[in-house]
């Protein structure tokens, strides 16, 4: 009798399996009903190289690589611009933190809990921002999530983190080539590699602040924003935040108090011990944040009044990096969830954690130390050396490799618009209607931040130690304004110039529906106010 249910057991196993890949193969034969870029062959494109990277050296390093970002991007600004700035969503429900450009730790959460892919696993998933600076393939996460996000809109939330803004992921004299900014022109050139950073950071101008799960869960970036009038409530003052904001550096439409509170919702941290008892504000619960520069911390009694105030029970964030993956603060009400396991100093036993929250559960899953991939690998490992130098440098350019401790695609185009006039003056019409506040000073000043504190678990390479040795991490703060004038000098022109530009070299094709803030068509003065 045992060896017979030993049989039967094993006979499930396969049965299972079996089912399930054959559940895949129909599901994906299937029409799509409700998007049409399911199966577009620039979507479809991305996530293959996301699956099977390394064969994707050579496009990874070409202009036609630099086209699909840049067209995925026109793409997921005219989705983000239909969602408020706080999305509501049901369990089950994935949560993940910061990913900071690390490729291998985003593959661990693919092979480990969206395996047959997100479209084919229950529940949503919400990422908490910050998909850029201080990992090498900043470029391959922030495509990958964008064709998620076209693919499954309904499914993928994408909030902002600090690091999508233009004065944190420009900062190339700080982060070196761990910047966004810099992968972007190192990998493209510095033409369209800037064109190609700019059109992702419209994207970031468009991302959701906030996320509320199961009207009980507040999910955020960073933190809570402090109350800016008593007669509306926090989630009430997000939701007012103007629909595209470039918080730093704010644009011209945006007034100083929004900005505090898309501020507070990207940079905040919950107070510590000694915050609580010293410089937290009795009164508010607010007070300076460790990191200076103008960011804020927030106390119990900030926490207590705000989920008191909304109703919830819990915050869920990031913005802070714990080597367990997953830290609980504030009487186990403030949950703070890091998905990468490097680039900031916690060591080699560090872990990349995300959070299940399903109905009354929460669960939290871990990258184990031990877990490796067949996606990135060591210097030294064995796996490389059928490799020639050159081939290891152009995996190590796109962090495919890191330090110890090719195929051919058809340039297929966007083909669902061909009005080229009409698509030329709404992109004039978007570089006209939002310009940068010139002279005003953003809610968060860089260079007034502790950099020890701002950059504590930042792990250097030599090219970054180099640049400190030199002097050039000690120079003025490169702000979004610094880093468009210093092109602008260049002799590329003005911001009308370097769109026409854009439309030269990367043939931008864009959506038939005009641009808008809330789904419908408003004209200049409308957007402007």
């Amino acid at each position: 009798a045992r060896g017979k249910r030993s049989v039967i057991r094993a006979g499930r196993e396969r049965m299972g399996r079996k089912a399930s890949i054959s559940t895949q193969q129909v599901m994906a034969s299937l029409p799509s009903t409700d998007n049409d870029y399911v199966h577009h062959p620039i979507a479809v494109r991305i996530l293959d190289m996301f699956q099977r990277p390394s064969a994707y050296l050579d496009y990874l390093n070409s202009q036609q690589f630099a086209k699909d970002i840049f067209k995925l991007a026109q793409k997921v600004r005219h989705v983000l611009e239909r969602e408020p700035r706080v999305v509501y969503l049901q369990s089950p429900c994935y949560i993940f933190g910061d990913i900071h450009g690390n490729l291998e730790d985003l593959h661990f959460f693919s092979d480990n809990i969206w395996r047959l892919g997100m479209s084919l696993t229950a529940g949503n998933f919400l990422f908490l921002g910050d998909y850029v600076d201080r990992g090498m393939s900043c470029l391959e996460v922030i495509a990958y999530l964008m064709a998620m996000k076209l693919q499954l809109p309904h499914k993928v939330y994408l909030l902002r983190g600090n690091h999508e803004t233009r004065d944190v992921n420009g900062w190339e004299e700080h982060y070196g080539d761990r910047s966004f900014i810099w992968q972007c022109r190192s990998r493209f050139g510095d033409d369209i590699g800037y064109r190609v950073w700019e059109a992702c950071n419209q994207v970031f101008d468009r991302l959701p602040l906030a996320g509320v799960v199961d009207q009980d869960i507040f999910c955020v970036h960073g933190g809570i924003p402090r109350p800016i009038s008593r007669e509306t409530t926090r989630i009430q003052d997000i939701l007012n935040v103007p629909k595209v904001a470039g918080i730093n550096p704010p644009y011209e439409h945006e007034n100083d108090a929004y900005q505090q509170v898309a501020s507070d919702c990207i940079w905040s941290d919950p107070a510590s011990a000694e915050q609580e008892m010293h410089s937290v504000d009795p009164q508010t619960g607010f007070g300076e944040s460790l990191r200076g520069g103008g960011a804020i911390c927030f106390g119990n009694k900030a926490v207590t009044d705000f989920l008191q105030q909304q109703g919830f029970s819990y915050i869920m964030r990031a913005h802070e990096a714990h080597a367990e993956g997953v830290a609980v603060s504030k009487q186990a009400r403030v949950f703070t969830v890091f998905s990468t396991s490097k680039d900031h100093n916690q060591g080699s036993q560090a872990l990349a954690g995300c959070i299940l929250v399903d109905d009354e559960k929460m669960q939290v899953i871990n990258r184990s130390p031990a877990y490796r991939n067949q996606y990135v690998h060591r210097r030294g490992s064995v796996s490389l050396q059928s490799l020639s130098n050159l081939e290891i440098a152009k995996r190590m350019q796109l962090g495919l490799v890191t330090a110890d401790q090719e195929e051919s695609e058809e340039d297929e185009e966007w083909n669902d618009f061909e009005d080229e006039e009409e698509a030329e003056q709404q992109v004039e019409e978007e570089m006209e209607r939002y310009t940068f506040a010139q002279g005003r000073r953003s809610s968060i000043n860089l260079q007034q931040m502790t950099e020890n504190f701002h950059d504590s678990q930042l792990d250097m390479d030599a090219s970054a130690s180099a640049a400190r040795g030199s002097g050039l991490l000690g120079m003025e703060v490169s702000s979004a304004r610094d880093v468009m004038a210093q092109y602008n000098k260049q002799g590329q022109g003005s911001s009308r110039d370097l769109d026409g530009l854009i439309r030269e070299v990367v043939k931008e094709d864009v959506d038939d529906e005009a641009s808008t803030v809330d789904g419908d068509e408003v004209d200049d003065k409308e957007m402007m106010h």
